[in-house]
């Protein structure tokens, strides 16, 4: 008796194309230009697609011997944070796309090997989109290059112009002297501060 053979469920997803009008002859082309739907999670913590916003899509699809080759450009809106100053980041890019989807009979037989396939006569871009995207993302995206970032003592803007960044900043090898005062006698309190009032004009 022949066992069953199963055969896998096409894809789900706003990012998955339908190729069966390809077909698996080499060198059958069509070219897809459309806008999906972004899926949730694309891009960085920083930086990143906001979920549902419309992705361009530009994309030539090629059939070879192996599989279905996808080439061509992805344009997508970013929103995220400037990792200077934490202010909102509305921008916008163009991702190159470029990899080999491969037949279910023609895809490496190494277990560990991470290669796309075509399942079903389906095409899933999310994955491959979304390892290009992160590639091309900056680690610490900023509002400007120039941005000035924030202030380490009052947490202020420092491109501001109407905030004051100049803080006075006492020297640290006195920082523990008004402590050490307060909790002396009252007569021995205040021979300390003229002690360290004569000190301080001798320096001076």
């Amino acid at each position: 008796m022949t066992a069953p053979s199963f055969r896998r469920r096409a894809p789900r997803g706003p990012l998955v194309l339908d190729i069966r009008e390809l077909g698996r002859r080499a060198g059958s082309m069509k070219r897809v230009v459309t806008r999906l739907p972004a899926p949730s999670e694309l891009g960085t913590e920083m930086i990143h697609v906001p979920s549902g916003a419309p992705i361009d899509l530009d994309l030539r699809l090629e059939a070879v011997m192996e599989g279905v080759l996808v080439s061509g450009t992805v344009f997508t809106p970013l929103t995220g944070e400037c990792a200077r100053c934490l202010d909102p980041i509305e921008d916008e890019t163009t991702v190159d796309l470029r990899e080999l989807f491969y037949y279910p009979d023609r895809a490496p037989d190494d277990p560990e090997d991470d290669s796309f396939q075509v399942v079903n006569d389906h095409l899933d871009l999310e994955p491959a989109l979304r390892d290009a995207l992160v590639l091309s993302l900056p680690l610490s995206p900023c509002c400007r290059p120039d941005c000035a970032g924030l202030c380490a003592d009052c947490g202020g803007r420092l491109d501001d112009p109407d905030v004051d960044h100049e803080h006075a900043r006492a020297d640290p090898r006195w920082a523990a002297l008004p402590s050490l005062i307060e909790n002396l006698p009252p007569n021995e309190n205040t021979n300390t501060a003229s002690n360290t009032n004569a000190e301080s004009k001798e320096k001076d």
